[in-house]
């Protein structure tokens, strides 16, 4: 016998008793994006190589190890996206969305990364990205900001730690990157074997090592904020000032640097302890220069992504795994004239009842049988049709998920009834 083919590792199956947390949580994220005047786009899920080299930068973690990239039949070097913005960008150009106006964009899908699975972080992984064009001034980062933190509202989420700091600018950075690497070439001794790696290549991402022994050597490090000019602490000072009057609390941590070199200025992050070391639900910030680096005008941006494995796996931690009910009414067909009106009764009731979920039995089965799939489908009302109600034109209502007798109505009231349910 065959053996059974298992998923890949780092990828998982969303299963049906899964799937309600999934849809409310995508519903809720949208609604919130649509009261703020965001628009859907859906870019695809692979893309040229080049586009991730440009955008992501080549000494990053994510190209130099994590990325699914391969050549197709024609020689072409194509990746599976392992984040939503460079695309987002790239489509945003080809279709001359950037050209004298602003965008506000968002988007939804599956990322990859191969990278070691873990609690919330698998190599399929969902991400919600936020992505704003044409604004320079720190008004949209602030906004961009309290969409993120309207939604933990909105999804009743506690404790989330908001983290902010400023980059500066490219060329702000050009000049605290040489004072850098002067101060940990003067401890080379004291860095790790990636940390030595990144020194003259990517050295800001030293400060967002994870390596506790290094904690100290990085907390000494000198300071980004030291270095940059009265403009960008302008801009980081009206956000900071924002978030206090809206009272939205949060913390500088001036060693948040972010793992995409594209980042220039705002930089956040939301922080849980609710899931092991894997802390970040939510991150993003501003990207002024990126538009640029991928063929365009220079274009101010900023945006942010939000995992949903993680978000999925708190909110099972705040409110509970408790199963969504799948239906509002289980159909229950027993005899042949009742099975044989099954399927014309459930498809009227469909029709004069919106929004109605209803489970129609199929595949036969005694009542016993029926009754005990009724009350696993999570149904909150089997609506009993035998031969003999048929015959007296009336359908038993028995509840499911509280107490009640079984009572029967007349079959023309069971439109009605239903409406009145559902409206409780």
């Amino acid at each position: 016998m065959a053996k059974n083919i298992q998923a890949i590792r780092g990828m998982r199956d969303i299963l049906p008793d899964e799937t309600p947390r999934w849809q409310w949580l995508e519903q809720q994220v949208r609604e919130v994006l649509a009261s703020y005047g965001y628009q859907e786009i859906r870019m695809p899920v692979l893309e040229m190589t080049e586009l991730f080299k440009r955008s992501i930068g080549e000494v990053t973690d994510i190209v130099e190890k994590e990325m699914y990239t391969f050549a197709d039949r024609n020689g072409d070097s194509l990746t599976l996206r392992p984040e939503g913005t460079a695309g987002c960008v790239r489509a945003a150009l080809e279709h001359g969305l950037l050209h004298n106006q602003t965008q506000r964009l968002w988007y939804q899908g599956p990322m990859f990364r191969h990278e070691r699975p873990q609690k919330g972080r698998y190599r399929q992984f969902h991400q919600i990205g936020v992505e704003s064009y044409g604004m320079p001034g720190p008004d949209i980062d602030l906004e961009t900001i309290l969409i993120s933190a309207r939604l933990w509202q909105v999804l009743g989420i506690p404790d989330l730690e908001l983290q902010i700091n400023t980059l500066g600018t490219a060329e702000e950075r050009a000049g605290y990157r040489d004072r850098l690497v002067a101060y940990f070439e003067a401890h080379a001794e004291q860095l790790d074997a990636d940390s030595q790696r990144r020194l003259h290549s990517n050295p800001l991402r030293i400060l967002d090592t994870k390596n506790p022994e290094m904690k100290e050597l990085v907390a000494a490090a000198p300071s980004l904020f030291d270095h940059v000019g009265d403009e960008t602490r302008a801009h980081f000072q009206s956000i900071c000032d924002g978030l206090d009057q809206v009272g939205v609390a949060y913390v500088i941590n001036p060693r948040l640097v972010r793992g995409l070199d594209y980042y220039s200025r705002t930089v956040f992050e939301w922080i849980t302890d609710r899931l092991g070391a894997q802390g970040t639900v939510c991150a993003g910030g501003r990207y002024d220069g990126l538009v640029t680096q991928l063929g365009g005008r220079a274009t101010p941006a900023v945006g942010f992504a939000l995992g949903l494995e993680r978000l999925v796996a708190i909110l099972e931690d705040v409110h509970g795994s408790q199963a969504v009910d799948q239906a509002d009414a289980y159909l229950v067909l027993v005899g042949e004239a009742a099975q044989a009106q099954g399927a014309v009764l459930a498809e009227q009731l469909r029709s004069e009842v919106p929004g109605l979920r209803l489970l129609s039995n199929c595949g036969g089965g005694s009542f016993k049988a029926q009754f005990k799939r009724a009350d696993r489908s999570g149904a909150m009302l089997a609506l009993v049709l035998g031969d003999d109600e048929l015959g007296r034109g009336e359908i038993g209502i028995k509840p499911l998920r509280e107490a009640g007798r079984q009572h029967s109505i007349a079959l023309p009231a069971l439109a009605g009834f239903l409406k009145e349910q559902l409206s409780r």
